[in-house]
């Protein structure tokens, strides 16, 4: 290559990713009426209880693939909990954080139909606490989120249909600054 044309392209290559290859997220659940929005919210304090405490690791340094790890530590004990990624940030109202993030996004929503509301569209994960209320939960899809539209991770109650059934928002976590 010229050395004129590698002076120019330099500049390109020390460009950070628009999305970094492995990124984390770290925080105590607070409520929703924290004084400084919080990183993570608890809609739910009987499950979810202000404190505990969550981290989530999102990689996708393998092209095409994403793998989310779940951990949590506080939460109720023995409980599961279904979790998606979700289209819009937290917010105060458990319903600010949207629909589940779809890869290949059903035209009609809400969606339930199953060629769109699936686990290989969704990313999904069921999160089991132990008697501590400690856990850990990895999911892991053949895609990765279009950047800036995975915005959450939701944290739902489960329901007695059984732990892929999502029930009400009890907690959400932003993904993104």
């Amino acid at each position: 290559m010229p050395a004129p044309l590698a002076a120019a392209l330099l500049p390109l290559a020390l460009l950070a990713p628009a999305v970094p290859p492995v990124s984390a997220v770290e925080a105590d659940f607070d409520p929703a009426t924290a004084f400084v929005p919080p990183a993570a919210i608890s809609y739910a304090d009987d499950l979810v209880p202000y404190g505990s405490h969550v981290r989530v690791v999102t990689d996708r340094s393998v092209p095409g693939r994403t793998v989310l790890t779940l951990t949590v530590s506080g939460l109720a004990a023995d409980h599961e909990f279904p979790a998606h990624l979700h289209t819009r940030s937290c917010g105060a109202d458990p319903a600010s954080s949207g629909p589940h993030y779809q890869a290949v996004v059903d035209p009609v929503q809400p969606s339930t139909d199953p060629a769109y509301a699936n686990e290989r569209n969704e990313l999904r994960l069921v999160l089991r606490t132990d008697e501590h209320g400690g856990g850990t939960a990895t999911a892991a899809v053949d895609w990765q989120p279009r950047p800036g539209e995975a915005r959450s991770l939701v944290l739902h109650a489960g329901t007695p249909a059984g732990p892929h059934a999502a029930g009400d928002r009890v907690a959400c976590v932003k993904l993104e600054k």
